[in-house]
């Protein structure tokens, strides 16, 4: 956090955002207000001011965070103004980066619901269920000497399980191609079942909750 100038302007881009957003009809009355991390993501803002020395103050021990109320009042009106003007003028790119925030917001509730249900007692019933009849695991139940083969088909599982070493290797067979998670949304890669089946064999949670 930079201080008061750049809690200005993440308030006023928030605002306009969703004022715009409303206006166009992409949000409707009955939806919440688009959060402010999801607007920005993928954006950046240089905000730069120049302020009177008799109201220059900072904050903490470092001096490194800008603490004069003017500056959040000063900045927040100006973005506030030329951002809205700028949304009005150009409509194919603001229509893009509204969509956008919808989609990153989207992709953060998807995350947020698998991170609930991997510490909810549901997620220990429906991984049972998954790797029924899927997973073959190893004897030892040692993280760090433990390996996972994933191989394509049941074909391919069956010979890598005879030769396998059951002490520490472990053989989950996978149905076809798997989504390319590097260009699939995260709300579309938490619906596909092998990339489900892959998170419940490994145990070790999803996204911040990722724990080895």
């Amino acid at each position: 956090d930079g201080g008061t100038h750049e809690s200005g302007s993440k308030t006023a881009m928030t605002r306009a955002f969703n004022e715009y957003a409303r206006k166009i009809g992409i949000l409707k009355e009955k939806d919440k207000n688009l959060d402010g991390s999801d607007i920005r993501e993928g954006l950046s803002a240089i905000v730069s001011v120049r302020i009177p020395e008799e109201l220059l103050q900072f904050e903490g021990q470092t001096k490194g965070k800008l603490g004069t109320s003017e500056a959040r009042s000063a900045v927040d009106a100006v973005v506030s103004e030329n951002l809205a003007y700028f949304l009005e003028e150009n409509p194919e790119t603001s229509t893009l980066l509204v969509r956008k925030a919808i989609k990153a917001y989207q992709a953060r509730e998807a995350a947020r619901k698998a991170r609930e249900e991997a510490r909810s007692g549901k997620k220990r019933k429906r991984s049972e269920a998954t790797l029924s009849g899927k997973l073959t695991p190893a004897q030892s139940r040692n993280p760090q000497k433990n390996e996972l083969y994933l191989v394509e088909g049941d074909s391919a599982g069956g010979s890598a399980k005879q030769g396998r070493d059951r002490r520490f290797q472990a053989v989950l067979p996978l149905r076809g191609k798997v989504i390319n998670t590097e260009k699939a949304k995260l709300a579309d890669i938490f619906k596909n079942e092998e990339i489900n089946t892959i998170i419940h064999a490994i145990g070790a949670g999803v996204g911040a909750d990722f724990q080895v």
